[in-house]
């Protein structure tokens, strides 16, 4: 039988780790976002590494416009899944969201498509998304992790259903309210019949089908999840709230956020600028801990090298799984007596603030 003191180690770990992740064997997608440069990559690549440890396959593709993957892993990665160095499960990708259809190569074909996009915006992205996801569909992974682009652009990417949907009801629209005008819209391009009116609707119609399915399961938790990595700062902490409400309006699970870049009060010694930021820190620190009560948040120090590298990757990966506890710092005798003096001085104003503090309650 566990000890108190076994079980309140227990706790601590799943409350200030992404062991739950871990443990929910049901999970299909899981998406990491935030602001730009809050460490996303890092994040998405270390949670794909740890799932490799405890799933038959993963893949990790990178949504991002500016790909950090690549960077991350050290390794080459391109539109078509490559197997990780150094891993016999794990494979990577890297995608933009933009239409690369050879399907639509031709000068006409492109002009039509383009005409689209302009009377539906974001119907491009969306039919690339598509085509990204009907492509996964079709692979045998266990589970899939996005590294997502900055907010704004993830947020277009949860809307693509319904951006398809639009789109393909305003295109039937005026199919019946004009008749053949996409007929005339294909021969004016010069679009060959082979991808005339039905073609590019049944097109659409495919498409919205397979993203339709795949939005069913992004809304259910035991499928889904997004991990939302931000930094303490304000304007880190204020998207973070926008995209965790966000989230909840597409119905999406969520309940992690990674606080990434931490100062710690044990590693902050000489530095007046770093003690003032690690202050700074404390405060916004102790908002998420307020407004994310109910979340699980794991807090990852400042490195001070970057993070890059599949053996830099596997040492940083075990911050997500138990709770980071800075290294005692050793020193001279001189410096630790420093130490001590300066503790003792400290403890010495507070004793006297608080004899203060009594005798100002006293009666007169």
């Amino acid at each position: 039988m566990a000890s108190d003191q076994d079980s309140a180690e227990e706790t601590e770990v799943a409350e200030g780790s992404l062991r739950n992740i871990m443990d929910q064997k049901t999970l299909k997608w899981v998406f990491v976002g935030g602001k730009g440069g809050v460490g996303k990559t890092t994040c998405s690549s270390i949670l794909a590494i740890l799932l490799a440890s405890v799933r038959p396959s993963v893949l990790i593709i990178s949504t991002d416009p500016a790909h950090n993957l690549s960077d991350a892993f050290q390794q080459r990665f391109t539109k078509a899944p490559t197997l990780v160095n150094g891993f016999t499960n794990l494979f990577a990708m890297e995608v933009d969201p933009t239409v690369e259809n050879e399907d639509f190569s031709s000068e006409g074909q492109e002009n039509l498509v383009s005409e689209l996009a302009n009377a539906i915006p974001g119907i491009d992205e969306a039919m690339s998304f598509a085509e990204m996801l009907k492509l996964v569909q079709t692979m045998d992974y266990s589970v899939i992790v996005f590294d997502t682009a900055p907010t704004g652009h993830t947020l277009r990417l949860l809307q693509f259903p319904s951006t398809l949907e639009k789109g393909l009801t305003k295109v039937m629209s005026l199919k019946a309210k004009f008749g053949g005008l996409l007929s005339q819209m294909t021969r004016l391009f010069g679009v060959e019949d082979d991808f005339g009116e039905d073609a590019i609707l049944g097109r659409l119609e495919g498409m919205k089908d397979v993203i339709e399915q795949v939005n069913l399961q992004f809304k259910d938790p035991d499928l889904t999840t997004f991990v939302c990595v931000c930094i303490p700062e304000f304007l880190s902490l204020y998207e973070t709230e926008r995209l965790v409400q966000e989230l909840a309006k597409f119905e999406i699970d969520t309940h992690n956020i990674i606080v990434n870049q931490v100062l710690f009060n044990d590693e902050v010694v000489e530095s007046q600028l770093l003690k003032a930021r690690m202050k700074m820190q404390e405060r916004y620190i102790d908002q998420f801990y307020m407004l994310y009560e109910d979340f699980h948040i794991t807090k990852l120090p400042l490195m001070p090298e970057e993070v890059t590298g599949l053996q830099a990757l596997r040492a940083f990966s075990r911050h997500f799984l138990i709770p980071y506890q800075p290294a005692i710092q050793k020193g001279t005798i001189e410096e630790l007596e420093k130490r001590v003096s300066a503790l003792s001085q400290q403890l010495k104003e507070a004793e006297e603030e608080l004899d203060k503090l009594r005798k100002g309650k006293q009666p007169a």
